[in-house]
């Protein structure tokens, strides 16, 4: 029975290879940030208004000119493809039918054209700038064509972060192709038989189809170098802006720093993450940075949060401290890995239920009546912010 978002988690480890799993579930060393982005949501208690009748919610909202049925949104999880067959565009045709917005990762294994075509909602395009500049233009301007919606260009991998899991797992023994190096890694997807025939029934080891080197998909590999080679700096969102001309998400932002930064570079939307606590271990969880950035904000642009959401409470309470809407990632793509399209379906609707029900349980009628007057925080949330001066 999938009662929550952790019953999706169990049956993706069931079905997943270890690796594969670990990719998902996996976070930056010691995880110490990725245990905080889920336990933040606990210090956050709710101040409910009873004895008031709500028999019905409206839990949708406007995000970017685009009205969608309720404040969560599909967050990029690069490789989908390895969670199940055509996994980005299972997944962006059930957020379609959600209602809802899909975000593409750049690190697709699905042709952003397909993705599009896969879902009746908005989509957005995540932008990394790997394979160089003149790659990421091909790119933008195949995502503008095909109607990608907004852009969401993350800020936080100059470097990929530590994810011991993954090197415990084989990964890069894996990608090497060499047999001989494989060969001990080799059990953990023969102990998942089902995975392996959906695997190869989807072609095996997928490409990078939005990235196109020499006129071919980008082969799968250890991104680190790439991203290394070509890391976001703020005067690459000029020429971003420039060349897009439509709505421009910064997505990583944890300071009130950045988020002025992203004000003054003219971006329309900023997701305040910490890339699922898997680039730099020990930073604040993303709910804790919330309130430092919409107070920097000031209203300006839209401003969103992903990390650590696993239910409606958490999306609740991230819209009562300024989040416009949240993204998800794990949460579905736990969903994707235990069953594909019904997987991410019913995490959908278990965080749409829970937002529902929570709604009238406060005695809120509306999403767009929460504010922080439904929630205290602990004591020292409330310090001034505390933002240098910035030389720009």
């Amino acid at each position: 029975m999938v009662v929550n978002i952790w019953d999706l988690r169990t049956q993706a480890k069931r079905r997943l290879p270890r690796v594969v799993f670990d990719y998902i579930d996996g976070a930056a060393e010691g995880e110490v940030s990725a245990r905080d982005n889920i336990r933040v949501f606990d210090t956050v208690t709710f101040r409910p208004r009873h004895a008031v009748a709500v028999p019905s919610v409206d839990t949708s909202t406007q995000v970017l000119g685009h009205t969608i049925q309720f404040p969560v949104i599909l967050a990029p999880v690069g490789s989908s493809r390895m969670f199940w067959p055509r996994g980005e565009c299972v997944a962006a045709a059930e957020a379609g039918k959600a209602g809802t917005i899909y975000t593409l990762s750049t690190l697709s294994g699905c042709r952003l054209e397909d993705v599009k075509a896969s879902t009746p909602g908005p989509a957005w395009y995540q932008v990394y700038l790997t394979g160089g500049r003149d790659v990421a233009k091909a790119a933008i301007a195949r995502a503008k064509a095909a109607g990608f919606s907004a852009l969401a260009v993350t800020i936080d991998t100059p470097v990929s972060g530590l994810r011991e899991r993954d090197l415990r797992n084989g990964t890069i023994e894996l990608l090497t192709r060499n047999p001989v190096k494989m060969l001990p890694y080799a059990g953990q997807f023969l102990a998942r038989p089902r995975w392996l025939v959906d695997f190869f029934g989807d072609g095996g080891l997928m490409a990078f189809p939005n990235i196109e080197l020499n006129g071919s998909p980008m082969p799968y590999a250890d991104v680190s170098a790439a991203l290394a080679a070509t890391v976001v700096t703020w005067e690459d969102l000029r020429w971003i802006r420039d060349m897009w001309s439509g709505p421009v998400i910064v997505k990583g932002v944890l300071t009130a720093e950045d988020a002025t930064r992203a004000v003054q570079q003219g971006c329309e939307g900023i997701v305040v993450s910490n890339h699922g606590a898997r680039q730099l271990d020990g930073v604040s969880s993303t709910l804790r940075a919330l309130p430092e950035v919409v107070e920097a904000v000031g209203g300006r642009c839209e401003v969103y949060l992903d990390g650590g959401v696993r239910r409606g409470t958490d999306v609740v309470k991230a819209l009562c401290l300024g989040a416009k809407a949240v993204l998800i990632g794990r949460a579905y793509a736990y969903g994707l890995g235990a069953a594909g399209g019904p997987g991410v379906a019913r995490a959908i609707d278990i965080l749409r239920t829970d937002i529902t029900r929570t709604l009238k349980l406060l005695g809120c009628r509306s999403v767009a009546e929460l504010n922080r007057s439904y929630v205290d925080v602990p004591a020292d949330w409330d310090r001034a912010t505390h933002a240098s001066p910035l030389h720009v």
